[in-house]
């Protein structure tokens, strides 16, 4: 295995830049260039040499014991001066006077995959991270990255194990008087089977959080929503004017809205128009809007009926509360007048949709899941026949176990992994 090294910190000038070793020689190098070693997890300062005995810098050096590092492997951290004349000079001696190789991107957390440090969801739960704009990413990543989805899937594993082993008894021992199990397997299959229901159920809304969730406003020509966005937005990002049809296609603005990363879409005005470009602008406001999370519908007077019928969830209200001050549901972008009022109502139902305690975020992690049930399912359904085949439901808990362990990457991964790391910094 060779023995890797990358710059940790973002590359350029700064206070302090910090370089990470991982491998089998990560120690014997740090010993070679600062003298002595600290204590493990003890940052201490030395000198630093190359092996000349050219001083290099003054930093501090923390080494980390096999087993006990983020890679698992021996690791060592240099936190030096940031000036890139510094940087340069350390990347040199560690590669051509120790041999150490530049790590490829992601390749640190590659190796804790690889070392059992980390599981796959875990290794997505730190790209989240490492990615999260808002503080609902945050601490989503935070907690897949914690290991919640992994520790999810051992308390299915084990009542799966549980199950198959009862299974196996009556394969095992077919001609023997063991007792019945049917009953006891099929509650451990039900309640695996419903907790899976449940995930799945919310894992949209939870894979919107790291995506982002749209909310398109929608409302008649000159109903004020391109004022509203560039209020939103706290710029002109819309063009406004009293000319129906000002807005041709829709316009987007992404911005962060209670902790949640929120993109506001700007679709034309509704009207029966014969003008071409404007009716096709129309129509793609009207595909965007039904596809949206939330839809705002903009009425342009008190009493007016919506535009389009509201979905449970949209917001309706008059768009232009200035002209209205005596109106409750009203909102203005010229003034400013419901603004605060609508933000929160979006954030509140935002935070309602994600709810709950389920940890799943990603698409893979629903496809993994809907295998697994779907073959719970047709093992509880054999097991209501008197006469079921105990080796078919056997082979439908094994395919369901199968596909909880591609959740986590202990199976079926490498292909995924190109793409996963793809994304990270040489440093992680």
């Amino acid at each position: 295995m060779d023995t890797i090294f990358a710059l940790a910190s973002a590359r350029g000038k700064s206070g302090v830049a910090v370089l990470r070793v991982s491998g089998p020689h990560a120690h014997g190098v740090a010993e070679a260039m600062a003298g002595s070693l600290p204590a493990p997890r003890v940052a201490s300062l030395r000198v630093l040499r190359d092996t000349a005995g050219e001083r290099l810098d003054t930093g501090l050096v923390t080494i980390f014991p096999e087993g006990a590092s983020f890679t698992g492997e021996q690791v060592s951290e240099f936190a030096v001066h940031g000036s890139l004349a510094t940087v340069a000079a350390i990347e040199a001696c560690l590669a051509q006077e120790h041999g150490l190789r530049l790590a490829d991107p992601g390749e640190f957390t590659r190796r804790a995959l690889e070392n059992g440090i980390l599981d796959l969801t875990q290794v997505e739960g730190l790209g989240d991270l490492l990615e999260a704009e808002t503080e609902s990413q945050r601490r989503q990543a935070l907690r897949v990255l914690d290991g919640a989805i992994g520790a999810l899937v051992a308390e299915w594993r084990a009542q799966l194990v549980k199950a198959a082993a009862l299974v196996e008894v009556s394969i095992d021992f077919v001609d023997e008087d063991v007792g019945n199990y049917d009953a006891e397997i099929r509650v451990a299959l039900e309640s695996v089977a419903q907790d899976l229901s449940r995930e799945i159920a919310g894992q949209g809304a939870r894979e919107r959080v790291q995506t982002g969730f749209e909310v398109a406003l929608v409302g008649a020509v000159n109903s004020g929503k391109s004022t509203l966005l560039n209020a939103l937005a706290g710029r002109e990002a819309a063009i406004t004017s009293d000319i129906a049809g000002t807005t041709r296609d829709v316009l987007e603005v992404r911005m962060d809205v209670g902790g949640f990363a929120v993109t506001f879409l700007d679709t034309a005005g509704l009207r029966e128009t014969d003008e071409k470009i404007e009716s096709i602008g129309i129509r793609r406001g009207q595909d965007r809007a039904k596809n949206a999370d939330i839809r705002v519908i903009l009425c342009d007077s008190p009493g007016n009926t919506p535009v389009i019928d509201p979905l449970p969830g949209d917001i309706v209200c008059v768009g232009k509360a200035d002209l209205y001050p005596d109106v409750a549901d009203g909102v203005s972008g010229k003034t400013g007048q419901g603004l605060d009022a609508l933000v929160a109502q979006i954030s509140e139902i935002l935070r309602s949709r994600v709810a709950g305690d389920g940890v799943t975020v990603r698409r893979r992690h629903l496809q993994a899941m809907e295998r697994a049930l779907e073959a719970l399912e047709d093992a509880i359904e054999k097991l209501r026949s008197e006469a079921y085949i105990a080796e078919l439901v056997a082979a439908d808990i094994r395919q369901a176990m199968s596909a909880l362990d591609a959740l986590i990457g202990k199976v079926d991964v490498e292909d995924l992994l190109g793409d996963i790391f793809a994304s990270f910094c040489i440093g992680k």
